[in-house]
């Protein structure tokens, strides 16, 4: 046994402290980025942020939607091969297909799952998603569809540690994708124990990360936009994006409605982790004898279009910019100040 006595910080522990700036607007700054990954040697430029591919969001209207702010979106392994390949056939020619992820895990049926729409569109980006990141068998995958796919980019995860993150990358992985436990529908930490603060995992799976030219994706614990401007501080070069993108339209969760005034309107949608009792029901039948639910089921407000989110996001991170005097997003690692905290907002009228 060991104990690790080293001060780890999570999004809440933590404020970005403002520095002196000649910036005199938030249309001064761009929250782009541009990259070339590391074993296609393929560049992208956009808004480094993605849908996860939880089947609420990592839809197919998701897709198209953030595609529209140069954004990304990991669509979630549960759409049929058929659908996949015709979506990919029909975006072949558009900026969309840019910017999605196809999804997959780690067994032999998702092997030949993928190699059949491979054989029927372009797939230029493969998320292969798992919850652990730290068996061997995840790194001879990662290695395996390296080796079959040379021009394809890869995100893999998830891991939180720099060790881990470094070997995944020599294996095959373009980007690093970490967290474990933070998500807002994740009960990893409460059923497992397990787990690390997300910022920490972010800034120490970054450093390894950069020292070998590869990229990191930090994926949950984002409740807010300052969140998300924290990620991108603490070196993050992509950031995914779960429950603050559920509740839309281009989502395809259930929605609740009420009858008001004469008119039924939505008011409500069904979002769940993906290792929840209601995903493994849908998607298997249940819950395995020799496994037990670590994810929950949530009723989030109906929100409408994504297009008011996004803006939302997208204005933060420029506002937290300006403060910082970063005109370009890259920029904001290095001029990012973390300060701690013991509470950040003034709650006396509510969250």
């Amino acid at each position: 046994m060991i104990i690790e006595s080293d001060l780890k910080l999570d999004f809440k522990d933590v404020l970005i402290r403002p520095k002196r700036s000649t910036l005199q607007s938030r249309n001064d700054v761009d929250v782009n980025r541009s990259f070339t990954f590391l074993h296609t040697q393929r560049d992208w430029t956009g808004f480094p942020l993605i849908a996860a591919n939880m089947d609420v969001t990592g839809s197919m209207g998701m897709a198209r939607a953030l595609s529209r702010f140069g954004a990304m979106t990991a669509l979630h392994k549960h759409y049929k091969a058929d659908e996949l390949a015709a979506f990919f056939r029909a975006e072949a020619e558009s900026a969309t297909l840019s910017n999605v992820f196809y999804s997959m895990g780690i067994a032999e049926a998702d092997h030949d799952k993928f190699q059949a729409v491979k054989a029927k569109a372009p797939v230029g980006k493969i998320c292969l998603d798992v919850a652990n990141g730290y068996t061997e068998r995840f790194v001879e995958v990662i290695s395996r569809l390296r080796e079959e796919n040379p021009d394809t980019v890869i995100m893999a995860g998830n891991v939180v540690t720099g060790d881990m993150t470094e070997a995944l990358l020599l294996a095959g992985a373009d980007i690093v994708k970490v967290g474990i436990g933070p998500g807002s529908v994740c009960t990893t930490r409460k059923m497992t124990g397990v787990g690390y603060p997300q910022l920490s995992a972010i800034i120490e799976c970054a450093d390894a990360a950069h020292g070998l030219k590869g990229q990191v994706c930090g994926d949950g614990g984002c409740t807010v936009p300052g969140d998300i401007s924290k990620a991108y501080g603490a070196g993050a070069d992509f950031v995914m994006l779960g429950g603050m993108l559920a509740g839309h339209d281009e989502c395809e969760g259930e929605i609740r409605y009420e009858d008001r005034d004469g008119n039924r309107v939505p008011v409500a949608m069904t979002f769940y982790g993906m290792s929840s009792d209601t995903a493994m029901h849908k998607y298997s039948g249940g819950v395995a004898s020799y496994r037990a639910s670590e994810g929950k089921t949530v009723e989030i407000p109906y929100r409408g279009p994504v297009e008011n989110t996004m803006q939302e996001i997208m204005g933060g991170v420029r506002s937290m910019m300006t403060y910082i005097g970063a005109t370009r997003l890259k920029e904001v690692p290095k001029r990012t100040t973390f300060v701690r905290v013991g509470a950040q907002l003034n709650t006396v009228f509510g969250g």
